[in-house]
């Protein structure tokens, strides 16, 4: 089940759809790098852990400023064209 349950501002949104576009990248890049280059890999490591905490800290912030309902085993989900925030239900 998809409701919807708040919106945010285009900035809000420029900043969650840029944390969305590197952590995909570098999922993309983790399926192709293998751990044969410690170095690079240790980076990518690291910047998928901080991508991640970023990631996850705007979800908390934007629905405690904005009181966004939740469910047990649900998760948010944005509309990137319209700044909408669903609540996505199992």
């Amino acid at each position: 089940m998809k409701k919807l349950v708040g919106q945010v501002t285009p900035a809000e949104r420029d900043v969650i759809q840029s944390l969305f576009e590197r952590r995909n990248g570098l999922n993309e890049l983790a399926k192709i790098l293998t751990a044969d280059n410690a170095e690079l890999y240790e980076k990518l490591v690291t910047d998928m852990g901080v991508t991640g905490t970023k990631f996850q800290h705007w979800w908390d912030t934007m629905a405690q400023h904005y009181g966004w309902e939740s469910a047990e085993g649900g998760n948010w989900e944005i509309n990137f064209d319209t700044c909408e925030i669903y609540l996505v239900t199992p």
